[in-house]
């Protein structure tokens, strides 16, 4: 059992030393499985792109997200101010209902025979299609 501890050994130690005897691991210059070496990218080139790549960015996401955000508020404000008796509205919770009496922060809606609500201003969602409408 012995010789076989020392065959072992011996193989182990051939293997390490053909390993070590290739001129890739023997060399400081590069180590095994690294890609080769490029040349380095001239010193502030990356920050010019940076630089007209950052307001681009907030250009866009002015134009796509926040402008549009904008308008819609404003049409929703508008539509707020322009209610009036006798408009047909919508809730945010699906509620229609006519508007019997309006204040500066609640609505009174009527949505059966003799049955009112009051509702926050804020919380209509936009004016619904009469009856008359819908039928058309």
């Amino acid at each position: 059992m012995a010789g076989g501890c020392y065959v072992v050994e011996d193989h182990v130690q051939a293997l390490l030393t053909e390993f070590l005897m290739q001129p890739e691991a023997t060399s400081g210059t590069s180590q095994p499985g690294a890609a080769p070496s490029r040349e380095a990218p001239p010193p502030g080139m990356g920050s010019e792109f940076q630089l007209l790549l950052l307001p681009l960015m907030f250009a866009l996401f002015y134009f796509l997200m926040i402008r549009p955000q904008q308008k819609r508020q404003r049409e929703t404000d508008e539509m707020l101010k322009a209610l009036k008796r006798g408009d047909v509205v919508r809730t945010t919770g699906g509620i229609r209902g006519e508007i019997t009496d309006i204040s500066d922060a609640d609505v009174t809606l009527l949505i059966a025979d003799k049955v009112k609500i009051n509702v926050l201003r804020t919380h209509i969602a936009g004016k619904a299609a009469t009856d008359a409408k819908e039928k058309a």
